[in-house]
């Protein structure tokens, strides 16, 4: 299937964007009229531009207000008509947008909407063009596509189909089954966009939240379904008005926009049951450990702060100065090898968690899947000395290791001699990651977990640092055994944002580690001398009388440190670590039927971190 992008989706100038459009793999664009009319370069000379980069000339667009319009503007929409399909000749283009009238002098006479375009379809034939008319969101008429495809249908001209555009469709809620009465080759262009679920004026929410399919909460792998039921062969086209997009670099939006085609039109061929040369998101998933790289003088202090939180080291690297720590079924790798990834990565970052090691059913299955995603596979040359199992580069250039299940037993036993030291055998498991990211890859590394590991979007918190706002994102399995929060924020004096520029681009800040029993497992870490983060009196106050607890309840709770959050579905208890070297920390959560991530209190979470002023907060 061919794949396009609107210039519009883009950043920089015209020139810019098709050169980024271009270097992505994109085939082809839409010359977005503005982009043009700002342009040096004239019609011809983008032509011969789009020549040299190997990209074609999807379509010409907008043109506004064509339909309806009265007395002699109606034949001034014709002439408006005429000049465009002149400019299109030059730009080499054959197919161009009408959107539904918003005009106020519009008239709504539904025989006159279809003279009017039945008279384009005329004049647009001569030239060889097919005019695609789309309904808007918010069109004065016509903001609906099942009205502009009885339009279309009426109007009756080869020269005339219907575009469709998925925010326009979804925004309203308007079924994606009603495509099925639209004929394939009545579809002239197809437009994709993605969104958050907001409730505001649709014009606002379209002009500046649209965003990639994979990185909004808009069901659009369902709509693309329907369009291919009919029988449509023509270009998917991404279509995004957003305004962090136009301010981040043209390359890496791009790459994305490539990336979540390829994810959109996978989803919806797997929806209709259709075979794939791709394989599938991984199912039966989990992180199988995490890796931490510091320097030879900080293992001392590591090694102290993970036996004051429960873990035995029970396995040294036969080869490197790397160590094997456990507690129930958490693995904990401290790399302080002098040379290899593992050193670069805390030259680089300082100490910080530079890998985490997923077990996945098939590994070579996901590093293919990878592949087609455009998400590149490590190799000796970019991370010397690393396990022999396929790794991808993630969050703030750490690395994903994918291990086979099967192979999880046979890595352990190869890779490290027995230390004799026994484990905490009590259950303890890895809850969650949670990492800090750029605010310009927020959407980026959503993208990258759904497309590539089908995790599931959850709502996104904002949370209250003292000094900005922190967005978070949660994301998950659909089994619940891999989670991950990523977190991001605009104010640079938020401790989030604080992390990103110390650490040279963000990563993996917090690990949170689930216990049945919480309040067992504060007592003993309180026994190994623990850390563990101060809260103030004042939460406890307000928490008992949010929930009603006793006296005794909030009392032991502030002993203990423990925050705590209720909803309908069940409780949680969450406990935190003080950072290490300001760099990363730990968190210990209880479930109970509880499927966030404690947002309510996080604002006061991150308020205790800033007391101590470590570059150490994550949003959830």
């Amino acid at each position: 299937m061919t794949f396009g992008i609107a210039t519009v989706s883009l950043s920089g100038t015209l020139e810019e964007k098709l050169r980024a459009a271009a270097a992505a793999g994109f085939d082809g664009v839409e010359i977005f009229e503005n982009d043009l009319i700002a342009s040096p370069l004239n019609p011809r000379e983008v032509r011969a531009l789009l020549d040299d980069l190997g990209l074609a000339c999807l379509l010409y667009q907008p043109f506004r207000d064509f339909e309806g319009m009265p007395g002699a503007l109606r034949q001034q929409a014709l002439d408006r008509a005429e000049a465009k399909f002149d400019l299109m000749g030059e730009l080499g283009t054959a197919r161009i947008l009408v959107c539904s009238n918003c005009s106020p002098l519009a008239l709504g006479e539904r025989s006159r909407i279809v003279a009017d375009l039945r008279e384009l379809g005329e004049r647009a034939a001569k030239r060889g063009i097919i005019v695609g008319y789309e309904a808007l969101a918010w069109g004065r008429h016509v903001f609906d596509h099942r009205d502009a495809w009885a339009i279309v249908e009426e109007v009756d001209h080869p020269a005339i189909g219907i575009i469709l555009d998925s925010f326009h469709s979804l925004s309203r809620g308007i079924p994606s089954d009603s495509i099925r009465a639209i004929p394939g080759d009545k579809i002239a262009f197809v437009q994709l966009a993605d969104a958050p679920k907001l409730d505001m004026d649709l014009l606002y929410w379209s002009r500046h939240f649209r965003n990639f399919p994979g990185q909004g909460g808009l069901p659009v792998a369902d709509y693309v379904a329907e369009i291919v039921k009919t029988g449509y062969e023509g270009p998917l086209s991404l279509e995004i008005f957003n305004d962090r997009f136009r301010g981040w670099s043209a390359d890496l939006i791009a790459a994305d926009g490539l990336r979540s085609l390829r994810y959109v039109e996978d989803a919806a061929g797997r929806l209709l049951g259709r075979p794939s040369v791709v394989p599938p998101p991984p199912t039966g998933m989990r992180p199988e450990f995490v890796e931490f790289a510091v320097d030879t003088p900080d293992v001392p202090a590591l090694e102290g702060m993970f036996r004051s939180l429960g873990f035995a080291r029970t396995g040294q690297h036969r080869s490197k100065a790397v160590t094997r720590w456990q507690a129930g079924s958490v693995n904990l790798v401290i790399n302080a090898a002098p040379t290899g990834f593992g050193h670069s990565f805390e030259v680089t970052h300082g100490p910080s968690i530079c890998a985490v090691g997923l077990a996945v059913p098939d590994r070579d299955a996901v590093a293919a899947r990878a592949a087609h995603l455009g998400i590149r596979e490590v190799g000796e040359h970019d991370a010397p000395g690393n396990l022999a199992v396929p790794a991808l580069r993630g969050i703030g250039g750490s690395l994903v290791y994918l291990v086979g299940e099967d192979e999880v037993p046979s890595m352990w036993a190869e890779e490290f001699e027995p230390t004799g030291e026994a484990a905490d055998t009590r259950p303890l498991a890895i809850d969650h990651l949670a990492a800090v990211v750029r605010i310009e890859e927020y959407l980026s590394w959503q993208l990258y977990w759904r497309s590539l590991f089908g995790l599931q979007q959850s709502p996104q918190a904002d949370v209250i640092d003292p000094s900005g706002l922190v967005l978070s994102q949660p994301l998950q399995s659909a089994d619940g055994a891999l989670r991950l929060t990523l977190n991001a924020s605009e104010a640079t004096g938020t401790l989030t944002s604080r992390f990103v520029e110390h650490n040279f681009g963000g990563g993996y800040q917090h690990l949170a580690l689930a216990t049945p029993d919480l309040v067992e497992r504060a007592a003993g870490l309180d026994r190994t001398g623990a850390d563990i983060l101060p809260i103030n009196d004042n939460y406890y106050a307000d928490l008992a009388a949010r929930f009603g607890l006793t006296p005794a309840e909030s009392s032991r709770m502030a002993d203990m440190h423990m925050l705590y959050d209720r909803d309908g579905q069940g409780e949680y208890r969450q406990l935190y670590s003080r950072a290490f070297r300001k760099r990363f920390f730990f968190e210990f959560v209880e479930r109970r039927d509880y499927q966030g991530y404690g947002a309510p209190n996080a604002g006061v979470r991150l308020a205790a971190q800033e007391r101590f002023r470590g570059f150490d907060a994550t949003g959830l």
